[in-house]
């Protein structure tokens, strides 16, 4: 396509941040070496001039976490009509409330472990260990614990309630953890997680700081059945939350076959251990094309671009 005024946004104000910083580089350099003009701002919500430029055709959010990615500043974007990259604050907003997601898929018929949302400590616990304690609305596996007992279980709900108001109990599941890339409501292949022995989950560390120690394993060894399977599932995930252009489906796989949904990411990272561009390079599209293409996917809800061809 013809070149284009780009806006590329990455900071922010989460705990995702220094991520988010990282991604935007990579996306805006990518979009320059497939010959798009492209400014890269800070953006942050006490400073929206970034927005104000007048020949820009595209925003590119990067922006991972709270105000970038659940639903806020793709409310701004739309408020000033602006044409941008990924999914609605609709969309963005739901994926970002992990408990709402999944009442999504339930409603849908898809797998998700069980779970409950608490505001504080509750003093006993009947239900099974071990469980996932972690924020309703936060990514990047960020204040994430896994309670083998009710101990462990009761330091995780006053550490994450004190710091988030309010915490998401989930059903541990053992297994694989495997994630499906979706580009244009369609899977890219599966890739699988296998962190290191430090690492008891794919925690804060193991994504961005973990020097090699844990490997992706792109088109698993997974039975034809259980992957087609999965992005069928992941498919659906995508549709039953309504977003659009892109995302990132995250799975666990029982030994018995099993698979649960675990929760939708509107905007995943791009930085050197990500796993949406992965599975793209792995189905034929370079890290280039794929930012590229994304931004056609934008330009085409802008009558002016698609009409310029």
């Amino acid at each position: 396509m013809n070149p284009l005024n780009i806006t590329v946004l990455h900071g922010g104000p989460s705990a995702e941040r220094e991520v988010s910083l990282v991604s935007g580089r990579a996306v805006a350099e990518a979009l320059r070496g497939v010959g798009h003009r492209v400014s890269l701002f800070d953006i942050t919500p006490d400073d929206l001039s970034s927005l104000d430029r007048p020949d820009a055709d595209v925003v590119f959010p990067v922006l991972h976490g709270t105000w970038g990615e659940d639903g806020q500043l793709q409310r701004i974007l739309e408020d000033r009509g602006l044409t941008y990259v990924g999914s609605g604050p609709e969309a963005s907003e739901l994926a970002m409330n992990k408990a709402a997601t999944k009442t999504a898929f339930v409603a849908a018929g898809l797998p998700t472990p069980g779970w409950q949302v608490l505001g504080e400590w509750p003093g006993r616990w009947d239900g099974d260990f071990p469980l996932v304690v972690k924020p309703v609305d936060e990514g990047s596996s960020v204040d994430l614990f896994i309670c083998r007992d009710l101990e462990a279980m009761r330091k995780g709900v006053e550490t994450v309630c004190a710091k988030h108001g309010r915490c998401l109990i989930e059903q541990f599941i053992p297994g694989r953890e495997l994630t499906v890339g979706i580009l244009e409501g369609k899977s890219l292949p599966p890739v699988e997680i296998v962190v290191s022995a430090a690492h008891e989950y794919y925690d804060y560390q193991a994504k961005y700081a973990d020097d090699g120690g844990t490997r992706y394993v792109v088109e698993p060894d997974l039975t034809r059945r259980l992957r087609d399977r999965m992005c069928e599932i992941a498919e659906g995930a995508f549709e039953a939350v309504g977003c659009r252009d892109y995302a990132r489906i995250d799975f666990r796989l029982r030994p018995d076959g099993r698979m649960f949904l675990l929760e939708v990411n509107t905007i995943p990272g791009f930085t050197s251990h990500s796993l949406l561009p992965m599975a793209a390079a792995a189905s034929g599209l370079d890290f280039g094309a794929l930012c590229g293409r994304l931004v056609e996917l934008a330009s085409r809800r802008n009558k002016r671009l698609a009409d310029a061809g």
